[in-house]
């Protein structure tokens, strides 16, 4: 019980060392000037991306044949999900970098959902992988494989795997969690919810094993594709589908990047005050900015709705 104490009050006071940075920086009225800019670029960003998005999902919602595409339902549904996450992610963020204080349990709510959507994101560019290579292997048998109603079984399958760890990590702070911790207001970070091993342990073989699994199954679709390709040589789909899987992988380092920030903030910040807001910035927004540019700008039936937008304007 005493290491359970130790742990909680040591998650406190990072979170009182962070506040005393700020309050001590805020002073300088150029760092206010070039926080204020970033913010307002990763806003500004996050609206261009909701704009792109918004676009696409109104095609997928009002184009049966679109619709009825599994390839577009894991788009859709990548879309909304990234969406979904920067919304969480950016409001978080504002927060802690304007040091406010958010009672612990919708704080431990919107962290939680965030992590999960995070999680996601590599599991959905796997099924894309997989889909991709369904179509491009086996042809003939491509709308046998990869269905509508197997795009939405694939889907509530992340949905699984992203909530089921953050189950057990809840269940293991349970047992070191102080009885009014949730009655406490904090700053909303997700570290500060990791009162004992056991979490550093569930939280760490999580992202490894994940991420090690979709980084072999996009390896595994991307060689399958690329032999495919250079087999049959003069089709266009094939080389399209080789492209695309290997943005998948691209997009999956981008992911990963972001669990860099652990060390950088932890060994930089001293001589960098803007590395947290760097890192949230490159890492966790860009990755998700490129979606629609990388997936549906590049598609034909996007492409030609939003020339027809532009036209009518």
């Amino acid at each position: 019980m005493r290491t359970s104490s130790k742990r909680f009050y040591w998650s406190l006071q990072i979170m009182i060392d962070t506040k005393a940075v700020y309050i001590n920086t805020t002073d300088n009225q150029s760092i206010e000037i070039v926080r204020g800019t970033v913010l307002t670029l990763i806003v500004l960003s996050f609206c261009i991306f909701l704009y792109f998005a918004t676009i696409m999902l109104h095609v997928f919602f009002t184009d049966p044949h679109i619709r009825e595409n599994a390839r577009y339902v894991l788009f859709a549904h990548m879309l909304m999900n990234d969406a979904l996450l920067l919304y969480v992610s950016v409001f978080l963020f504002t927060a802690v970098i304007y040091v406010v204080y958010i009672p612990v349990p919708i704080c431990y709510a919107l962290v939680c959902f965030s992590v999960c959507t995070f999680s996601i994101t590599p599991y959905n560019l796997a099924v894309m992988s997989l889909e991709r290579y369904f179509a491009i292997c086996y042809p003939l048998r491509h709308t046998e494989f990869c269905t509508v109603q197997r795009s939405l079984t694939a889907i509530g399958i992340m949905w699984i795997l992203g909530l089921f760890p953050l189950l057990l990590d809840f269940i293991a702070m349970c047992f070191s969690m102080q009885s009014h911790f949730f009655s406490l207001s904090l700053i909303c970070l997700w570290p500060a919810f990791a009162m004992n091993q056991v979490q550093s342990i569930l939280r760490t073989f999580t992202v490894i094993s994940s991420f090690t699994m979709v980084a072999l199954v996009i390896l595994y679709t991307y060689v399958k594709v690329m032999l495919v390709a250079r087999k049959i040589g003069s089709d266009k789909s094939a080389f399209r589908a080789q492209r695309t899987v290997l943005l998948h992988a691209f997009q999956l380092v981008l992911c990963m990047t972001s669990f860099t920030s652990t060390f950088t903030e932890a060994y930089l910040k001293k001589y960098f005050f803007f590395i947290h807001i760097t890192n949230f910035f490159l890492f966790m927004c860009i990755p998700r900015f490129i979606s629609p540019l990388i997936y549906g700008v590049r598609d034909e039936a996007f492409r030609k709705y939003m020339r027809k937008m532009n036209f009518s304007v």
